[in-house]
């Protein structure tokens, strides 16, 4: 989106590329993930879910033509993304529900152990990974819209601001912004994705 709307600054970089070797951030993709995966084995715990996240995008504001409106629009083009993949995989699992024998079940099933509560036998493999596919991206969708830097959505707040609140705000970051979305972040994330998953196992219940 940023390249489309003037700044090259990813593309001259190497980071238009799914190569994920050029998206490695050595605290998000390597130190943090290590830590949680085997603290545990070395005899400490780390009292945090598994998350981890890529090099930040580099935009520069300045080679927009307009530059709260194209900053917005390369902000919200990350989230909008995760909501079209989540209506494909909805798409998927009922198209597979409406065709298939027994489909509405085997897919009900899919998604509920998607979900953690059901177990595996009889799940279906396909449908199982559209499941997968709604759950991981919904939960991309609403934790980047959360208002806390470096996430989307806080560009998006940073450019409703007063000149003088956007210095505040800026000086948010590092680990108080880790902190944020570790633990404010997850509590949000909670609250706004149990009723958005409710939402569609509502659906699949009527296929």
């Amino acid at each position: 989106m940023a390249s489309r709307l003037g700044d090259q600054t990813a593309r001259l970089q190497g980071r238009i590329t799914l190569n994920p070797l050029a998206h490695i951030d050595p605290v998000g993709t390597l130190l943090f993930p290590a830590m949680v995966i085997f603290g545990p084995l070395i005899g400490f715990s780390v009292p945090f879910m598994l998350v981890g996240w890529a090099k930040p995008t580099p935009v520069i504001t300045r080679n927009f033509k307009k530059i709260v409106r194209d900053d917005n629009l390369t902000t919200l083009a990350g989230p909008v993304s995760n909501l079209i993949l989540v209506l494909l995989a909805l798409a998927g699992l009922t198209i597979m529900a409406l065709t298939m024998p027994s489909g509405g079940a085997m897919v009900r099933l899919s998604f509920a152990v998607a979900l953690g509560i059901a177990e595996a036998t009889g799940a279906q493999p396909v449908a199982l990974l559209f499941s997968l596919a709604i759950l991981i991206n919904l939960s991309l969708f609403f934790f980047n819209l959360l208002p806390i830097p470096p996430l989307d959505g806080s560009r998006v707040v940073r450019n409703m601001l007063p000149y003088n609140a956007v210095q505040q705000y800026d000086r948010i970051g590092g680990w108080i912004s880790y902190l944020l979305m570790i633990f404010v972040g997850g509590f949000v994330l909670r609250l706004l994705l149990t009723p958005a998953l409710v939402l569609v196992f509502s659906f699949l219940l009527r296929l």
